[in-house]
């Protein structure tokens, strides 16, 4: 009876995570010690760490959130103590670092399976807590700026600077800002660029159906390319009209770097939007269209003043598709010299370097999130404003 009431109190996936963390925590390595970046390293497992005492509040941490998710109905407090025992784990695993790490600068020490491992069951929970607590938009913008603390403190207070990421980070703190403003600036100018094509050409299909099907096609054939692929395709005919036009060379444009980035980037934004615009377009009540019509208003009248802010939360839908997707490929367009945090990635894949990768993939990841939190609650609030 009492296996029966526990699985009815708490979900199977909540049970399968709580199992997970522990044979993660009990059996996998925690964190890995190297005497230098590519020395093999010292696999540090629960039973070599068991005598620091940050360990033992990895335990507790993982126990307070095992309980919560077994015998705790409430939704909020579940959510409540995701976000303390993930604080827990980071606090710990960096005090662990610094114990293992004794002030040497040349030892590197990461985060192995067991971390990932409950770094990715307490994200599940966070991420199921907040979608079964539904949120309003205020509060999803709230807990992304507690987020965003969170990690400013742990960075500010020093905390995490034995683990390598850190000293990677620390190495090359200017490069790193300089590549993560590259990455924004790519990012939102291939998206304004899109939104400046995107948007009349949607408008254009809306009014004129004959000419939809044949765009959406052409779009969707550029979305089948690959990345690297349409980075390629796009250097030779540049490389060209740099050689051969010197307007276009005094301009900045080469067969590589951020040119071919920035036009393939543009060209994988425009299905989402151009569709997005249409759909939400059509999905305009014929009644209300009616009425504006028997109150006198023009066709053009109509589709800026009606039409367009009542199809706007699907229009952003479509945008923050785009914003997300363009976050990821401008790390791809590192490859062609572009820039961005992507520089970080590529060159941890050619020196073998892992937490150099992380240097790069963790605030990309970061800033894709971010961006989908903040666009989600954009539209959450137009919808309800729509409502009222």
């Amino acid at each position: 009876m009492g296996l029966s009431n526990l699985i009815k109190r708490s979900n199977r996936l909540s049970i399968l995570l709580v199992l997970l963390g522990w044979l993660a925590l009990l059996t996998l390595p925690l964190l890995i010690v190297k005497p230098n970046r590519i020395a093999l390293g010292d696999a540090k497992t629960f039973a070599q760490l068991i005598e620091y005492s940050a360990m033992w509040c990895v335990c507790g941490g993982l126990a307070l959130w095992s309980g919560s998710q077994l015998f705790l109905s409430s939704q909020r407090l579940r959510l409540g103590v995701a976000s303390v025992s993930l604080f827990i784990l980071l606090v710990g695993v960096g005090q662990m670092a610094n114990a293992l790490a004794m002030g040497s600068s040349s030892i590197r020490i990461s985060p192995a399976a067991a971390f990932w491992v409950l770094f990715s069951v307490y994200t599940l929970s966070l991420a199921d807590g907040l979608l079964n607590l539904r949120l309003k938009p205020l509060h999803k913008l709230s807990f992304l700026i507690l987020l965003t603390a969170f990690l400013a403190c742990l960075l500010h207070t020093h905390t995490l600077d034995a683990l390598a990421v850190m000293r990677e980070y620390n190495q090359r703190q200017s490069q790193f800002w300089d590549e993560f403003i590259r990455h924004v600036n790519l990012t939102f100018g291939s998206l304004f660029i899109a939104l400046v094509f995107g948007l009349p050409l949607g408008l254009a299909c809306f009014v004129l159906p004959k000419i939809r099907a044949a765009t959406l096609q052409v779009l969707s054939l550029v979305q089948t390319v690959p990345s690297l692929a349409l980075f390629g395709l796009l250097m030779a005919p540049l490389s060209y009209l740099a050689a051969h036009y010197h307007w276009v060379a005094a301009m900045g444009v080469t067969g590589i770097g951020v040119a071919p980035a920035l036009i393939a980037l543009v060209f994988y934004g425009l299905l989402p939007i151009v569709a997005n615009t249409v759909v939400g377009l059509n999905s305009v009540s014929p009644f209300v269209k009616e009425s504006a019509k028997g109150m006198g208003l023009t066709r053009m009248q109509i589709l800026f003043q009606i039409e367009l802010p009542l199809a706007l939360p699907v229009i952003l839908t479509g945008v923050r598709i785009v914003l997300v997707q363009t976050i990821g490929l401008v790390t791809v367009a590192a490859l062609i010299g572009a820039g961005g945090l992507g520089v970080f990635v590529f060159q941890g894949l050619g020196q073998t370097a892992t937490d150099l990768v992380l240097l790069g993939a963790l605030p990309t990841v970061f800033f894709a999130f971010s961006a989908a939190v903040f666009l989600d609650v954009l539209i959450e609030y137009l919808k309800k404003d729509e409502q009222k």
